[in-house]
C-alpha cells in the first residue's frame, strides 16, 4: 500500500498551520507593539518555532505581518473568474469586489479581527506600506490576465484589460485609504460602493 498521498496531505496541513501561526503572531505583535518594536525572533517565539522555521515561510517580518491579507487579492480574483461571461469587464470587477465583501466563508477586512488596526499601521510604516503595494501589484497583474481572457485579447498587446483593472483597483485603493482614515471598522462596504459609484459617474453613458 502506498501512503505517500496521505503523508503529503499531513505535511501540507502541518505547513499551513505553521504558516498561519506565524502570520497570526506577526499581526498580533505588530498591532500590540508597532512594527519597529517587533523582531523576527519575537514572531518565531510567539508561534513556538525556530528562527530557521520562520525563514522557510517568510522573507521578512513585513511579509509575515501581511500574510493575513495576501489571500484577499486571490479571493477577489477567484470571484472575478466566476462572474458571468456577459458582464462588462469593469462591472465584473466591481461585482467580484462585492462578492469578496459579502463572503461569509472567508470574511473580508471589515469582519476580521485587527485588520483595521493593521491597515492603519501599514499606512504609516514605509516598509510595511511598500510590502503591501507589492501584494497589490501582484493581485492586479492576475486581474489583468483574467479580464484579458474574458475579453478574448492578449493582455501584452491590448491595453484595455490593464486600463480597466487600473480603474477598478484604483477605486478599491481609494476606498481602503478612506476607510483607514474613518473611525468605523464596519464602514468599508459603504465606502467601497461609494468609490465605485464615483468611478461610474465619471464614465461616459451610452
Amino acid at each position: 500500500m502506498n501512503d505517500e498521498g496521505p503523508g503529503q496531505d499531513r505535511r501540507g496541513r502541518k505547513a499551513r498551520r505553521t504558516r498561519e501561526a506565524l502570520a497570526e503572531a506577526a499581526c498580533t505583535l505588530v498591532c500590540d507593539r508597532g512594527l519597529k518594536a517587533v523582531t523576527v525572533e519575537d514572531i518565531a517565539d510567539r508561534a513556538d518555532v525556530t528562527r530557521r522555521t520562520f525563514s522557510r515561510y517568510f522573507s521578512s517580518k513585513e511579509d509575515a505581518v501581511l500574510d493575513s491579507v495576501r489571500a484577499d487579492g486571490d479571493r477577489i480574483n477567484d470571484a472575478l473568474r466566476s462572474r458571468p461571461a456577459d458582464e462588462p469587464p469593469l462591472v465584473a470587477y466591481r461585482n467580484a469586489v462585492d462578492d469578496w465583501l459579502s463572503d461569509d466563508a472567508h470574511p473580508a477586512w471589515h469582519r476580521r479581527p485587527r485588520i483595521f488596526e493593521l491597515m492603519r499601521i501599514a499606512d504609516g510604516e514605509p516598509t510595511l506600506y511598500a510590502a503591501f503595494q507589492h501584494i497589490r501589484v501582484e493581485a492586479q497583474a492576475d486581474s489583468v490576465r483574467i479580464l484579458a481572457a474574458r475579453m478574448g485579447v492578449d493582455h501584452e498587446r491590448d491595453l484595455r484589460p490593464a486600463v480597466l483593472v487600473g480603474a477598478g483597483a484604483g477605486a478599491l485603493v481609494a476606498a481602503q485609504a478612506a476607510w483607514v482614515r474613518s473611525s468605523r471598522e464596519d464602514a468599508l462596504p459603504g465606502i467601497v460602493h461609494a468609490a465605485f459609484a464615483a468611478l461610474a459617474g465619471e464614465l461616459p453613458q451610452g
